[in-house]
C-alpha cells in the first residue's frame, strides 16, 4: 500500500487539521482505506469521519452498521450513519447512489471537510471503463472515474485506484483488519458483477498489472477531453446560453464540435453520473436539432427533457407534471405557472397583458383554465373563429408551455382572452364601454 500512502502524503499532501469524510460500507475495500488513514493519523493530526449508509436491502444490513459503529468507537473515529427506509420506483442503484452522496454532502457541510474519500480501486476502474465502452458514453465517461475531483470547497479522492482487489484482501489479512462481506457482489444478477466475475479474470490472466494500463488509458482520455473542452468553451457561449442551444449558431459548427457540444451539455446536467447517458441519447438530441419540425421533444433519463421550439433547443432538468386546472376568477387568481390574474380598477396599458370586458356581453362568473381539445376563439380582425392551437403556433409558443397556458372563459366556456397572447371579440379598447379590467402579471 506504499503507493496509496505516498499518493495521500505527496500528491494530496494531507496536513494537520484536515477533515476527511470516508464513505465506508464495512467491506474489505473501505476498511482497508480506514486502516491506512488511521496509520497516517499517527503522524499527522487529521480528522476522520466514517460515513455509513445502511441500504436496508439485506438481512445483514443492521448488524453491519452495528459492527462498523463499534469498530469506529474502539478506534476513536467519529461515526455517522443513515438508514434508507424506502426506495421509489426508479433504478435501485441510481437512487441508492443519489441518497448516499446527498448524505456525504451534508456531512461535508456539517464538518467543513476538505476531502470526501471513497474506496474505489483499480478493479472498479476496469469494470467502469468496460461497461461504458459497451454501453456507449462520452469521452469523459469512457475514462471511468478520476482519482481526484476538485469540487471547489472540497475534493473527492479515490486513493485505492492504484491497487487491485487481491492486494486489498491481502492487506486486510496481513493486518488483521475485520470486514463484512456482501454476498450480492458475487451474483451474476447485476451487470457490474458479470464483468467482475467473467471479464476481469481473463484480463488479469493476460496481464497481472492490467489495472495500471487502464489507469493510463483513463488519464490519457481525460487529457484529450480537457483539450477538446478548451475548444468547446470557445464556441459554447455563442451556441448555448440559459440552457438553450441556438440552432442557427449550432449549424455553423464542425460535426465533431457539434457532437461534443451535446456531450458537454449532458455532462453538466448529469455530472458524475455519466453511466446514465449513452450515444443513443446524443443521437436523439442531434436528430432533434436537425429535424424540420418547428416543435418537438425527446425524453432523457432522470426526468430531463429536451425541447425544440422554432430556432432553439432547451434542456429542462426539473420537469413538473402538467395538471389540468380550472379556477374561478373573482378578484384575483394565482396560476400554476407562477403568474397571476387580477381584476383592477384602472390601468393605462392596452397590451396583451391587459383585458377590458363589458360584463353585459358575457355570462359571469369568469374562469381561468388550461386549454381543451378543439378550443376556438372568436377574433375581431378576421370576424370569425380561430383554433387556439393555431394561435399558439402563430405566436411561436413552445410546445412544453401550451398545455399549462392560462385561458380566460365565461360561464358558458366562451374564450374571452389568452393572457399575454391574444384577445377575443369580447375585449374592449380604452375608448369603448367596459366595466371589468383584468391584468396578467
Amino acid at each position: 500500500m506504499k503507493k496509496v500512502i505516498d499518493f495521500l502524503l505527496k500528491e494530496i499532501k494531507l496536513k494537520n487539521n484536515d477533515t476527511i469524510i470516508l464513505g465506508n460500507s464495512g467491506g474489505p475495500d473501505s476498511m482497508c482505506l480506514l486502516s491506512i488513514l488511521l496509520k497516517i493519523k499517527k503522524d499527522i493530526d487529521i480528522n476522520i469521519v466514517c460515513a455509513h449508509v445502511n441500504h436496508n436491502v439485506r438481512v445483514e444490513s443492521d448488524s453491519e452498521q452495528k459492527f462498523l459503529m463499534e469498530y469506529c468507537n474502539n478506534c476513536g473515529v467519529m461515526f455517522e450513519s443513515m438508514k434508507i427506509e424506502r426506495y421509489g420506483d426508479d433504478n435501485f442503484h441510481n437512487q441508492a447512489r443519489k441518497i448516499r452522496y446527498n448524505f456525504f454532502n451534508d456531512l461535508i457541510k456539517k464538518y467543513d471537510a476538505n476531502y470526501l474519500m471513497t474506496a474505489h480501486h483499480g478493479d472498479d476502474l476496469i469494470e467502469t471503463v468496460l461497461m461504458r465502452i459497451v454501453r456507449g458514453s462520452t469521452l469523459k465517461g469512457y475514462s471511468g472515474f478520476n482519482k481526484v475531483v476538485d469540487n471547489g470547497n472540497y475534493k473527492t479522492v479515490r486513493p485505492l485506484i492504484f491497487v487491485t482487489k487481491e492486494e486489498i484482501i491481502e492487506y486486510d489479512r496481513e493486518n488483521n483488519i475485520p470486514y463484512v462481506t456482501d454476498n450480492s457482489n458475487f451474483k451474476g444478477k447485476y451487470t457490474r458483477n458479470r464483468y467482475r466475475l467473467n471479464v476481469l479474470p481473463f484480463l488479469k490472466q493476460e496481464d497481472g498489472k492490467v489495472h495500471e494500463k487502464f489507469i493510463k488509458f483513463s488519464e490519457t482520455l481525460e487529457q484529450y477531453d480537457e483539450f477538446i473542452n478548451k475548444e468547446i468553451k470557445r464556441s459554447i457561449d455563442k451556441v448555448y446560453k440559459d440552457n438553450k442551444i441556438n440552432i442557427e449558431c449550432y449549424n455553423e459548427l464542425d460535426f465533431l464540435i457539434k457532437k461534443k457540444v451535446i456531450y458537454y451539455i449532458l455532462e453538466q446536467i448529469y455530472k458524475d453520473n455519466l453511466m446514465t447517458i449513452n450515444d443513443k441519447h446524443v443521437k436523439l438530441i442531434m436528430d432533434l436539432l436537425d429535424s424540420k419540425r418547428a416543435n418537438a421533444r425527446v425524453c432523457l433519463p432522470h426526468n430531463v427533457e429536451v425541447y425544440k421550439s422554432y430556432g432553439e433547443v432547451s434542456f429542462s432538468k426539473e420537469i413538473k407534471e402538467i395538471v389540468n386546472y380550472e379556477i374561478e376568477l373573482s378578484k384575483f387568481a394565482s396560476l400554476p405557472n407562477g403568474r397571476r390574474l387580477e381584476i383592477v380598477s384602472e390601468i393605462d396599458s392596452n397590451n396583451n397583458d391587459v383585458c377590458r370586458i363589458d360584463s353585459s356581453e358575457i355570462k359571469l362568473p369568469m374562469y381561468v383554465r388550461t386549454r381543451k381539445l378543439g378550443d376556438k376563439m372568436f377574433l375581431k380582425k378576421i370576424d370569425g373563429y380561430k383554433k387556439v392551437k393555431d394561435i399558439f403556433i402563430d405566436c411561436k409558443i413552445p410546445v412544453k408551455d401550451r398545455d399549462k397556458w392560462p385561458i380566460v372563459v365565461d360561464s358558458t366556456d366562451k374564450i374571452i382572452w389568452i393572457p399575454g397572447i391574444k384577445k377575443s371579440k369580447f375585449t374592449k379598447l380604452k375608448n369603448e364601454k367596459y366595466d371589468i379590467i383584468i391584468k396578467y402579471s
